[in-house]
Order: C-alpha cells, then structure tokens, then sequence
C-alpha cells in the first residue's frame, strides 16, 4: 500500500510530509526560553509497524536568528519505491513566532522531482518559485493573495512550536504553506500519560486545508482525521517538552515516526544525548 502512496503526484505526499515537519520533526517547547542552542533530532517512521524511512531535523538558534534543516528518506518494497525530501529555512527568531526570510524544499520521488523555493517579506510570502507548476485541476481550490499573509513554511512552524511561552506545546494553531497548500495546523490537549518518573503529555492535531489542495476525499478524510498525535516527553536537565512520537492515521495504515536519538546543546555548552529506550525513554 505504501508504494501506491508515494507514487502519486508528489503534492499529495508533500501534504502528510508537511505535518510530519511542522509537528513531529523536532518541535522542542521549552518554559524558559534559551538565547541559542542547537539540536539534533532522528525519528524512525513505520506504516503498519514496518520500518520505512527516517526523519532527520537539525536547528541552530543563535543571537535572533535561526538556520533549520530537515532531511526525510522514506523507501517500500525493498527499494523499489522511494521518496525523498530535504528543506531549508532560515529567518529571524521574533517575540510571538519566528520570521522567516528563506524556505528552499527539494523532492526526489518515483513521480519525479522537483523543487520550491519562497521569500519572505514582512511576514508574508514575497517570492515563489515551484517545480513542477502546481496542478491545475477542476477541483483545485485557488491560493489567494490573503492566503499568503502571516504564514510560515514547514521548518518555520516547528520554530513556532519551539518558541511558545507556555509550559505546555499544546493549545496553538500554525499558519502553514508549503510553496502549493495552505493549511493550518491545532494542537488541543488529549491526555496525559504516566511514563516512569515522568508524565507525558499528548496533543491531538487538526489539519485544516485552506487552500491549493485538492477538494477530494483524499484531502477531506484527512481533515476528518482525529486521530493524528504528538507525545512529549520532559527532559528536565534540558528544561525542555521533547517529542518523541507522532501517530497519522491512514487510509493505507497507521504512520508513525518514533523518536530514535535527540542531541541538544544548551547555551552554557552542555551536552545532552537521549536515546530511545535509555535515559527513562
């Protein structure tokens, strides 16, 4: 099944990959907010518990400004079907949410390749150049003008995520668009979870497509879906919310992308590695 999914026209992977990014890549909340720290994150992603890619993110947060970099491999049927994708955003780190300057995101996949790169100006979209064109189709709902204003690309959205004042990364919606779709995403609070020593914390996330998709069942049953989850977990030493799995429902089986290692550096230059199954994880 999962062949089938990766071989359709990239937009459509490029829709689950975008929430993939903008909640599960690396979106580190912390209470008290670090004037610069880098992190390194890795997360094995599965369908129907079959092991079928990695989602690497890295981030350097530095004096206001902010470079985000994600890698995503994700390969079924021995290799014979494979898609990949790397991004790049860059910006500067303001009070409310990031603001970024520069979004570069390149896919490889089996229904070819291609490429979007944005510019950013004053909060809003200010440059776009796509390839292949996005699709035009009889039902393809239109991007306007205003759908353009006070949105972040994917990297962006997890440095949203990363720069919430509150304890909790829950109880937040995210301006997204990916070069061809703009969507929201929110995050309500579903539960929380006895782990060891430490209380996990579960965020429900509701996609909301605005526009540049496809008006299909595709695209409506996954803004149906109650079922997508973040789990956090805290790391105290780091006083940070790590995310450590995400679960999207679909129709072809359960995606989940589960966290393998998290590096991160603190400011004062600490060092601190968490590895799935040690460390309480």
């Amino acid at each position: 099944m999962f062949g089938s999914v990766l071989s359709r026209r990239p937009a459509s992977m490029i829709a689950v990959v975008c929430i993939m990014f903008a909640v599960g890549s690396a979106s580190i909340v912390s209470a008290k907010e670090p004037l610069s720290y880098k992190i390194s994150a890795t997360y094995q992603v599965t369908l129907n518990s079959f092991n079928v890619g990695t989602v690497r993110y890295l981030s350097n947060v530095e004096r206001g400004h902010y470079v985000a970099e994600s890698k995503i491999e994700l390969s079924a049927l021995f290799g014979a079907v494979s898609w990949k994708g790397v991004a790049r955003s860059s910006g500067t780190v303001g009070k409310r949410q990031p603001k970024p300057a520069n979004y570069r995101f390149d896919f490889d996949g089996v229904a070819g390749s291609g490429a979007v790169d944005m510019g950013f100006s004053k909060a809003s979209v200010s440059t776009l150049v796509a390839h292949p064109a996005p699709l035009r189709a009889a039902d393809m709902v239109p991007v306007k003008g205003e759908h353009l204003e006070g949105v972040l690309d994917p990297l962006s959205a997890i440095l949203a995520l990363t720069h919430n004042q509150s304890s909790s990364p829950c109880g937040r919606k995210v301006a997204v668009f990916d070069g061809q779709q703009r969507f929201d995403l929110e995050l309500y609070t579903r539960r929380r979870a006895a782990a060891g020593e430490s209380a996990d914390l579960v965020c429900r996330v509701k996609y909301r497509p605005i526009s540049g998709y496809r008006a299909n069942a595709e695209t409506k049953a996954m803004a149906r879906n109650t079922g997508i989850e973040i789990a956090f977990r805290p790391e105290s030493d780091a006083g940070l919310m790590v995310p450590y799995s995400v679960k999207i429902p679909m129709t072809a089986g359960p995606i989940r992308l589960q966290v393998l290692e998290v590096d991160i550096q603190t400011p004062d230059n600490r060092k601190i590695a968490l590895a799935n199954g040690h460390g309480g994880w």
